[in-house]
């Protein structure tokens, strides 16, 4: 299905690179540090490019500097850039924006390999704990604890197959008590 989105249009690639995302909707995701965005302004290619939130939450972009993105989503970007643009440097800016490489995700615990990993859409807890090389002789197979990006503190979730993971998240395998 997500093929049959892409017609090679600029304007629906947002659709394409972010279709199936699973933790949120396309419109709910909020760009942090460490997100990696690729920006397109048509007609200038000296403008466009890849370019990654900084630990400031900022995006530097050639000519008009550093735009604040950190809890924007890709569409309240795009409008950032294409306003950004109208003052003074493009008449009727054309932007388009999508999200090229989601933050990291932590797996901690009794994993194999515990670690930073990269985050892949429809991301689930056990294809993560996979990744990782899966459990420990000592993992307790049932539950997981998640911190979710920008939280303090761990929940504790039946990992199931349908425990969906999101960019950011601490994954921690606990130990397993007889």
């Amino acid at each position: 299905m997500r093929q049959g989105l892409y017609t090679g249009m600029m304007g629906l690639t947002l659709a394409f690179a972010l279709a199936g995302f699973a933790p949120q909707t396309v419109s709910d995701y909020r760009l942090a540090s460490a997100d990696k965005v690729r920006i397109d302004v048509f007609g200038e290619e000296a403008l466009s490019g890849e370019f990654v939130v900084n630990a400031e939450g900022k995006v530097a972009l050639p000519l008009i500097g550093e735009i604040p993105a950190a809890g924007l989503t890709v569409a309240q970007l795009q409008d950032a850039v294409a306003q950004t643009l109208r003052q003074g440097y493009l008449n009727q800016p054309r932007v388009t924006a999508h999200v090229m490489t989601y933050r990291p995700i932590y797996i901690l615990g009794e994993v194999n390999r515990p670690g930073e990993y990269p985050y892949v859409p429809d991301l689930t807890a056990l294809n993560a704990v996979a990744t990782a090389q899966g459990f420990t002789y000592r993992a307790n197979t049932r539950r997981i604890f998640v911190r979710r990006a920008g939280s303090q503190t761990e929940e504790p979730q039946p990992l199931t197959a349908d425990t969906r993971v999101s960019p950011g998240d601490t994954l921690r395998i606990g130990e397993r008590y007889f």
